[in-house]
């Protein structure tokens, strides 16, 4: 399935009010891994805004190092972007916000929120799954993969690998954009170059998000399309129920106890996987 890049520029500029990375396009139909062929682009020189798109992955790695199953008709890419100081050289290189390392779950946290944002825009109802997976109709449409390279604890450089399953085969706890298309009235995204476009503007909105508004304001916004908010969960045989998620990208979970009600319910902070999350109807969440 080749891409056809004039429609896809076309559907970026129509999507793009204000630029705020400069993207530079590179078209696969097949490839390794496009984090692995970005990041060769990065130490080959490329700069901030770089994205590698592919409609097939033969090594997709998902979340923890898993098998990411990358078949033909799925989207793929990834997005590399950079942290500089050299701000009077080149401002527009200033895409990647300072960011230090115990901190990057910021940035996977603001480009599942930009990009689902931007999905629920155009009228397709994605909800996030903690801590970024796209879920829609209680299935998995799509994930997201952020690895880093770090310089005297500071981020410096990060690739951004998205998955969107657009007309490729999906298992049973998974869904396509075209089968979840085919039952509306409408069309939301006519085409993959229009869902490329709506990815990479979410991303970019994200990091928009991050730099310009701040962590706070993010996990506020991040927090309403959160379909895991008051979920109730099982830890040590105790039940408890999400909260909230904190600036560093743990889930927050108040704790049930047998103490009078006068005394504090206990909070705990879970890394991302350490939990399991089920799923739940978008219907329950958001009207």
């Amino acid at each position: 399935m080749g891409l056809d890049r004039q429609k896809l520029e076309a559907a970026l500029q129509t999507g793009r009010k204000n630029p705020y990375l400069q993207f530079s396009l590179h078209l696969f139909d097949t490839v390794c891994s496009t984090n692995k062929v970005l990041w060769d682009l990065l130490a080959q020189g490329a700069e901030s805004g770089c994205v590698a798109i592919a409609t097939q992955q033969t090594a997709g790695r998902g979340q923890r190092d898993r098998q990411w199953m990358s078949l033909p008709g799925g989207l793929y890419l990834s997005v590399g972007i950079t942290h500089t100081h050299k701000a009077t050289e080149n401002p527009s290189a200033f895409c990647l916000p300072k960011l230090y390392a115990h901190n990057s779950y910021q940035l996977t946290l603001a480009i599942a929120w930009g990009i689902t944002q931007q999905l629920r825009s155009c009228g397709v109802p994605v909800l996030i799954k903690w801590p970024n997976d796209l879920i829609l109709t209680s299935r998995k449409l799509g994930g997201i993969l952020t690895q880093t390279k770090v310089q005297q604890g500071q981020i410096t450089q990060a690739v951004i690998g998205v998955g969107v399953n657009w007309v490729n085969s999906v298992p049973e706890t998974g869904i396509n954009l075209e089968m979840w298309q085919a039952h509306q009235h409408t069309k939301p995204v006519s085409c993959l170059e229009k869902l490329i476009a709506t990815v990479l503007i979410g991303i970019e909105f994200g990091i928009q998000c991050l730099s310009e508004d701040g962590v706070n304001i993010l996990i506020s916004r991040y927090l309403e399309l959160l379909m895991n908010m008051g979920e109730q969960v099982h830890i040590n045989d105790t039940v408890g129920t999400v909260i909230g998620v904190t600036n560093t990208g743990e889930l927050k979970v108040r704790m049930e106890t047998s103490e009078l009600k006068s005394v504090k319910t206990p909070e705990i902070y879970l890394q991302p996987g350490t939990i399991s999350l089920g799923y739940r109807h978008s219907s329950d969440l958001i009207k």
